[in-house]
């Protein structure tokens, strides 16, 4: 018996019951392999947001198909100005995050949240005009709108047609 506590064969005995207890272990553990993301609600965010700032809040009338609201949050910008951001894990499970915000100068804000100061085009979306920013190294794309009392951003790793879904259903709120 004691061959088989020391030496090479020990070893291997002691590695083969790790093993199948490890095995065992593995058979006998609940695993799931459906995908899952929570889902955080928004809406008293952007009501929140909304009691803040001094102009009227933009947010999406319902979220594009597939897609899942994944974080919210209000912070500060620059010289005082507030910023709501609100992620989503796209129907293609990639990232998108919607921010706005009336920090000036509009187009330091928009630079600083696109990680870009280069326009690569626009996009006709719902009868408005968005410029588009891509940061190749990041894989960022990036649709700006700039309106006068507000700048809307929607950026994200997404491709450029789901960029597109969120900014379609966009609308501005009542003033609350």
């Amino acid at each position: 018996m004691r061959r088989f506590t020391e030496g090479f064969y020990g070893y291997a005995v002691a590695l083969l019951v790790c093993l199948v207890g490890a095995g065992v272990f593995l058979l006998v553990t609940p695993q799931s392999r459906d995908e899952h993301i929570p889902r955080v609600e928004y809406s008293i965010t952007v009501a929140n947001f909304g009691h803040e700032v001094p102009y009227r809040v933009w947010a999406p009338r319902n979220d594009p198909a597939g897609w899942v609201p994944n974080s919210n949050r209000i912070a500060a910008g620059n010289a005082g100005a507030k910023v709501l951001f609100l992620g989503y894990a796209t129907a293609e499970r990639e990232h998108a995050m919607f921010a706005q915000s009336d920090e000036k100068p509009a187009a330091g804000f928009a630079s600083r949240m696109a990680n870009s100061d280069k326009a690569v085009g626009t996009q006709q979306i719902g009868g408005a005009t968005w410029e588009r920013r891509f940061r190749e190294d990041k894989n960022q794309r990036t649709l700006v709108r700039m309106l006068p009392d507000v700048t809307l951003l929607i950026t994200g790793t997404a491709d450029w047609p789901e960029l597109a879904q969120l900014a379609s259903v966009l609308q501005q709120r009542p003033q609350g």
